[in-house]
């Protein structure tokens, strides 16, 4: 059985990531970016098909691991009947090629260690070819090559690459893997303890930088450290997190590729690195946007790859039999090629936050805000396949609708606040008509509550951003009965799921978890209708559901207590620190996105 996805911590170097087990075993691995198909590690649970485990041999006592403060530096103690060894892992931030650093030392006793290595490429289907070096060894397969370096001798069983040793207290055992393309020469090795010490130090320098100092500024800023561990340093792209196919439902087919840049996380990004104190990589983020969606408005992306690539073409890898047999295991992700109007009210929203908050605005977003609200006034009122990217026909959503009206009103206020030239009557009228059209058919007055669709009486937890983005003021008595239909129909043991699954307007088989961004939504619909201790209670639970190093994924099964979806998930780690600053100050952002 694989382990628990809780049971995973993130390390990496803003190019690459993997996931580090509390077994010592490192299960998902992609090189040399997130997206590539080079992956030393094909899936978690599928030990076959790619791993890295070090870990005692003699009985295990007790597991604890921690990061080192402010860092990604992962270290994590075996207690053993014979002692005690602490493993270190860490990516060191680079410039050039991925490597990957485990340190094994001893605390206390004498510890017998066996490490197995299982390298594997193309999500598992390619067998390496290896061969032995003067420090470690060498496997090539076509366009990707690794280089391993180690303190002990290694040897081969049926394909794999395994090794013993005896270490004691003092001692220290490293080992450095390094990937490069085949067809260029090695680089050189590294200096495993300079380079940890380097690394604790830039790691270290950057989250000095967090001036979030409220009652969980240590969550925050270790949720502050996982995006930046998020984003691809080169295009400043934030993928939605590290992997690919871990399912929302355990057995199901929910199972989507999420190593891509959604550009539904906009304006939430924006807000959480700002806030957090993050400018550099605010800046970066909102370049990364403008390149992306540049172009002719109809090709615009609900998402994109690390470096704004538009073709994301979905396939399924059949040989992977998936987290606990979930499958499809899908590389890609077919929503890519979707029609969803709330994408040009988060584009436009994030572009006019980006200049509320002081980020430099070059000559040509303007006209590209322009030719977006010029195109929306001819789509907004056709359906889409809405925020959820459902695989069933179009609909007219009620959320994508309200997007639609965030990008006419923040066309016109960029108008009324900061001088730009746009036919602002005409965009002022547009907005109203959706507003009207909104609060007539997207709301239904027998639960008093806004729904999924027009003319529907489905619940859905998006339409908790409604307050949010400026729609309605949170004391509006329609917000409030929205607000408490779904709290009573959408939440289990105090988490929100999305909408109900088992209506099929998704069109796919039922069953998932709840949803924990929409979860941090609902405290932040609390907290700005006074209800604070009531929201602060939300926060306390979803601060206690994250794991014992601060990760939280996508969904979360309540009924099993256990992590769903893809992991970290980014949305998830921007939600929470929104909300914090919500609750911790008056200005925070959902005070500070409806004001526009």
């Amino acid at each position: 059985m694989p382990l628990p996805i809780e049971d995973y911590a993130l390390i990496g170097d803003c190019h690459t990531a993997a996931l580090v087990g509390r077994d010592g075993s490192i299960d998902w691995l992609c090189l040399p970016t997130f997206h590539s198909p080079a992956c030393f590690a094909a899936l978690l649970g599928t030990p076959e098909n790619g791993r890295w485990q070090i870990a005692p041999t003699s009985r295990i006592r007790q597991v604890e691991r921690r990061y080192r403060p402010g860092t990604l530096i992962l270290e994590t103690d075996f207690e053993t009947d014979d002692g005690v060894v602490t493993l270190i892992d860490f990516m060191p931030p680079r410039s050039q090629e991925p490597d990957l650093v485990r340190i094994v030392r001893g605390r206390r006793g004498s510890v017998k260690v066996r490490t197995e290595l299982i390298m594997r490429f193309d999500y598992g289907s390619i067998v390496p070819w290896v061969r032995r070096t003067e420090t470690g060894l060498y496997a090539v397969a076509g366009p990707d090559s690794l280089y391993l370096d180690s303190d002990i001798e290694l040897h081969g069983e049926n394909l794999h690459t395994c090794g013993e040793f005896k270490i004691d207290a003092g001692e220290e055992k490293k080992f450095v893997l390094m990937w490069h393309p085949s067809h260029e020469s090695r680089a050189e090795s590294i200096d495993a303890d300079c380079t940890l010490d380097a690394s604790e130090r830039w790691w270290q320098t950057w989250s000095r930088r967090c001036t979030y100092d409220g009652p969980w500024k240590e969550l925050v800023l270790r949720s502050l450290i996982t995006l930046k561990a998020l984003t691809y340093a080169p295009t400043g792209g934030i993928v939605a997190a590290a992997t690919t196919s871990l399912p929302e439902c355990i057995g199901g087919e929910r199972n989507w590729d999420y190593r891509l840049c959604w550009l539904r996380d906009a304006t939430f990004a924006l807000y959480a690195l700002m806030l957090g104190g993050f400018t550099d990589e605010a800046k970066a983020w909102r370049q990364w946007l403008l390149r992306a969606v540049a172009g002719k408005p109809e090709q615009l992306n609900i998402m994109y790859g690390l470096a704004g690539e538009r073709r994301l073409t979905e396939i399924e890898l059949p040989w992977l039999p998936g987290y606990e047999n979930s499958s499809p295991v899908r590389s890609g992700n077919a929503a890519w090629r979707q029609f969803q109007l709330d994408v040009f009210g988060e584009v436009c929203d994030a572009l006019h936050v980006a200049r509320r908050l002081g980020i430099p605005q070059d000559q040509d977003v303007w006209a590209i805000e322009c030719e977006l609200g010029n195109y929306l006034e001819t789509k907004w009122r056709e359906p889409d396949e809405g925020i959820w990217e459902i695989r069933g026909p179009r609909q007219n959503f009620v959320h994508s609708k309200m997007m639609a009206w965030v990008a006419f009103d923040r066309l016109a206020k960029c108008v009324e606040r900061f001088g730009l030239e746009g036919p602002v009557a005409r965009w002022r009228a547009i907005r109203d008509e959706i507003h009207a059209e909104v609060c007539n058919r997207g709301y239904d007055r027998q639960q008093n509550a806004f729904v999924q669709v027009y003319d529907g009486s489905e619940l859905d937890a998006s339409l908790l951003m409604m307050p949010m983005v400026g729609f309605l003021p949170p004391s509006d008595p329609r917000v409030q009965g929205t607000v408490a239909a779904i709290a009573r129909e959408l939440v289990t043991d105090g988490f929100v799921a999305r909408y109900r699954s088992d209506s099929h307007v998704d069109g796919l088989p039922p069953g998932e978890g709840a949803f924990l961004p929409c979860t941090f939504w609902l405290a932040d619909n609390l907290a700005a209708m006074g209800r604070r201790d009531e929201a602060e209670q939300i926060f306390e639970r979803l601060a206690h559901l994250a794991n014992d190093v601060g990760l939280l994924s996508e969904e979360y099964d309540p009924v099993a207590k256990r992590f769903l979806g893809n992991f970290p998930q980014a949305f998830t780690h921007v939600a929470l620190v929104n909300a914090a600053f919500n609750l911790w100050r008056s200005s925070g952002p959902a005070q500070h996105r409806p004001e526009a």
